[in-house]
């Protein structure tokens, strides 16, 4: 019996006049990530279709199951569309089931089909029951749901749902800069992120001798756990220290994390000006350490016109934590290697920050040199799922 997996779209079916784009960005993510299989891959506006060999499906299904844009999906079993063909093709895909109660509930795209859904419904209940014995029809609580679409020349009938990502397509929205620290907030930002569709690239901000190797090569592990999500991330990796060395030096120590962070965004908006990015994303999450705060964000945020995306912002700890987990970034995060967010943070780095205070601070060096050899001195990272080592330096 021949079977496709059948996909749904779910909130993709709401952008109308778009909708046209977000199937067609969908159907381009699913086929990069398929492309060392032998699929052929058919779509119109309600339902796409992945033909495949069935011993990759599961292999497939593990792909589908990281890929946005999917709102549920079926394993079905393929009949012609009409009654002796659904009659034989469920009979059969039955046959390997365990169940004492069942229930069918039938679609009917194709209104040219001689009957209509719930007379259907009743004449497949009633050739299953003829044939199968020990069994009964339960209309509130069966063991089996028994799923038939009836649609031009093809039919389709399927037993089991499985829930997709959601959200839209990689690459429906243009590209945001997502600065990753390695801790657990910024990776489950840079999630949220691709979920609505944004195509995420990583900057890192190192301050070697300060931070470690180890420390690099965890955030890089964190990209490529979150490349399993789309085709690729290019991690920027950023040179703070002599920014972060005279900070430290001219600055009042509890403005030191505040004057840190005004530097990163400057930084961050020159990036996404030459990344042609639209937007900077980071894991702060309001109220969870001094900076954090809306009076210091209000006061970081001053040195940038960029749209800043915090997914986070509104989520407690305990709740971050569980989607970190959930998308297999909890445990690198956890590894003992500090950053430089960590690493100079002062006894009592101040919450309400003074704007003017915070300017006059800056004063005291030239830190738009130091930002623009920072910026000249970045150098890139192609990562992918799938890479063991990264030797593919840009």
């Amino acid at each position: 019996m021949d079977k496709v997996i059948l996909i749904k779209y779910g909130e993709l079916t709401t952008k109308k006049g778009n909708r046209n784009f977000f199937v067609s960005t969908l159907k381009k993510n699913i086929k990069n990530k398929l492309k060392n299989f032998d699929v052929e891959i058919i779509n119109d506006l309600s339902r796409m279709y992945i033909y495949f060999k069935e011993k990759d499906l599961k292999k497939i299904i593990n792909i589908i199951d990281h890929i946005f844009g999917i709102h549920m999906y079926h394993i079905a079993t393929i009949a012609d569309t009409n009654v002796d063909s659904i009659f034989e093709v469920c009979l059969n895909s039955l046959m390997d089931l365990s169940f004492k109660s069942f229930k069918v509930e039938t679609k009917r795209s194709d209104k040219s089909f001689e009957f209509d859904s719930p007379t259907f419904s009743k004449m497949l209940g009633g050739h299953i029951l003829k044939n199968i014995d020990g069994i009964s029809v339960d209309v509130h609580q069966p063991d089996l749901l028994v799923y038939v679409e009836i649609r031009k020349g093809q039919s389709y009938l399927y037993f089991d749902t499985y829930h997709g990502l959601g959200g839209y397509p990689v690459g429906s929205q243009p590209r945001g800069l997502l600065m990753l620290s390695g801790g657990i907030d910024s990776p489950v930002s840079g999630y949220l992120a691709l979920k609505r569709g944004i195509k995420v690239d990583a900057v890192y901000f190192e301050a070697i001798p300060h931070t470690s190797l180890d420390a690099r090569n965890k955030v890089i592990e964190l990209v490529r756990k979150l490349s399993k999500y789309t085709d690729s991330i290019h991690l920027h990796i950023v040179n703070f220290t002599p920014i972060q060395e005279r900070i430290y030096q001219c600055c009042d120590s509890s403005y030191v994390i505040t004057i840190m962070r005004r530097m990163m965004y400057r930084i961050m908006e020159k990036l996404c000006q030459k990344n042609q990015a639209f937007a900077i994303i980071n894991g702060e999450s309001i109220g969870q350490v001094a900076s954090q705060t809306l009076t210091s964000m209000n006061v970081i945020n001053e040195v940038t016109s960029m749209p800043v995306i915090r997914p986070v912002s509104c989520m407690d700890k305990l709740e971050i934590i569980e989607l970190a987990k959930k998308i297999d970034t909890y445990e690198t995060s956890i590894l003992p290697y500090e950053d430089c967010c960590t690493v100079f943070v002062p006894k009592h780095p101040v919450i309400n920050p003074n704007l003017d205070h915070a300017i006059k601070m800056e004063s005291k060096f030239n830190y738009e040199e130091m930002i623009k050899e920072a910026v000249d001195s970045i150098y890139t990272l192609k990562i992918y799922e799938e890479d063991q080592e990264f030797s593919n330096l840009l």
